[in-house]
């Protein structure tokens, strides 16, 4: 009989305040190695305070969270993070290939030596390998600001992945690409999770780019969360429970999802 892959995140029963009001409650959450799980939800509900959670940022109030077998913290350095950023401005002239590097050591006082060295050629290894992991070897040695949303994002995915992590967090990386780039950059991160047997959380607003790809969604809404096959959490009866007033789920002629509410929920996927 074949062991499920290891737990990498787990809440139970967690709750999340801020400014005195609470963000989320009793939220349920197990994220195993090797999963895509996408975190949706409308605007204000707490999509990237749950990620804040998970790398220890922000305490829960109650309950308890776990990571990578500890406490949210403990073990940032197997975590690849991506946080919600814009596209580098056209003028920017580092390299890709530096900032792939920059995901290795920058966190270290100083610049990497040009010269050779056990470490140095492990370094170059590494970046040289995850840039041909996400497919960018072509343009890796341009600089960033000349190319598209689409290249940027796969070399910042391979900065995050170049520590070799267990888990990967990104914070709204579809945001800013077009349709064609959401699509390949969703079925890149699934290849990543399926080769790398690396965890992934995505914090999303639009589901349709990265539904074919997905395990499991977490959906907040008004301060609850359910977690499952996104067949079994985007149906009109979950959604409906999970808002307190009527939502349906529709698809349009070419499956993309569509989640309709009441006017004071503002909700569109």
């Amino acid at each position: 009989m074949t062991a499920a892959p290891a737990e990498v995140v787990t809440a139970r029963d967690a709750s999340v305040r801020r400014g005195g009001r609470v963000i989320w409650s009793q939220v349920d959450v197990t994220v195993r190695a090797g999963e895509f799980v996408a975190v949706l939800g409308p605007n204000g509900v707490g999509k990237s305070t749950f990620l804040q959670v998970v790398l220890g940022l922000l305490a829960p109030a109650s309950g308890e969270v776990r990571v990578l077998g500890g406490e949210p913290g403990h073990a940032n350095r197997r975590i690849g993070y991506l946080p919600q950023r814009h596209a580098f401005a056209a003028g920017t002239r580092v390299r890709g290939v530096d900032v792939v590097r920059l995901g290795w050591d920058g966190d270290r006082w100083g610049v990497p030596l040009p010269f050779g060295g056990a470490k140095a050629r492990a370094a170059r290894e590494r970046v040289d390998e995850v840039i041909d992991l996400v497919g960018a070897s072509a343009y890796a040695h341009r600089p960033i600001g000349e190319l598209s949303g689409g290249e940027q994002q796969r070399l910042l995915i391979a900065q995050a992945l170049v520590r070799r992590p267990d888990l990967l967090l990104l914070d709204e990386p579809l945001d800013s690409l077009d349709v064609t780039n959401q699509a390949s950059v969703s079925a890149l991160i699934q290849q990543v999770c399926r080769s790398q047997s690396v965890a992934v959380l995505l914090v999303a607003h639009d589901v349709n780019p990265i539904l074919p790809y997905l395990d499991q969604v977490l959906y907040l809404a008004h301060g609850g969360a359910v977690i499952g096959p996104p067949e079994d959490v985007i149906t009109a009866d979950t959604l409906t429970m999970l808002y307190g007033t009527p939502i349906d789920v529709l698809r349009d002629r070419t499956g993309r999802l569509v989640v309709v509410g009441q006017p004071d929920t503002h909700e569109h996927h």
